[in-house]
């Protein structure tokens, strides 16, 4: 498998909503493969396809300590969310150095197609809520710091672009 690049903000394409995947193929599998590569990498606990360039409703999720456990999920959607929030400070490769405590549902579960094809669903809970529903925000072309009023958000894009060049 193959780390790839991160697409660096303000690219189009982090603010496009990414395409419905008809069928798991050879190909979307070794697409999951490389955006778990670079999950790892980063290191993080999950990736939108839509972060390296592939317009497609793909995404992976692994908060477990000991990593090796990614969640693959296509066309993901959210079914059911807590009443209860958690705050976590969140961030993203494709604006790196900055991040902001945001909140969301503590748990939510979530239907997607597995890796063999067939339509899952599963409940997910704390830092891997969290994940899920900020990469279903990638695939809708939404970033984290859209959950901030105006005034923080342009203060975190501001600060991003001085660490970044």
């Amino acid at each position: 498998m193959t780390v790839r690049t991160c697409l660096p903000w303000p690219d189009k394409r982090l603010r496009t909503k990414a395409e419905e995947v008809s069928e798991i193929t050879d190909e979307i599998r070794e697409i999951w493969g490389d955006m778990i590569d670079t999950m790892d990498a980063m290191p993080g606990v999950g990736l939108a396809a839509n972060q390296i360039g592939v317009m497609l409703r793909l995404a992976v999720v692994d908060g477990s300590a000991e990593r090796g456990r990614a969640v693959k999920l296509a066309n993901p959607e959210i079914l059911h969310s807590s009443i209860e929030l958690r705050e976590h400070d969140e961030a993203s490769p494709n604006l790196p150095g900055v991040s902001a405590r945001i909140k969301r549902p503590r748990a939510v579960t979530v239907r997607f197609t597995n890796e063999q094809g067939m339509v899952d669903r599963k409940d997910f809970v704390g830092i891997e809520a969290t994940s899920v529903q900020h990469q279903i925000d990638h695939l809708n072309g939404k970033m984290y710091f859209d959950h901030l009023s105006k005034v923080k958000r342009d203060m975190l894009i501001r600060k991003a672009k001085k660490l970044n060049g």
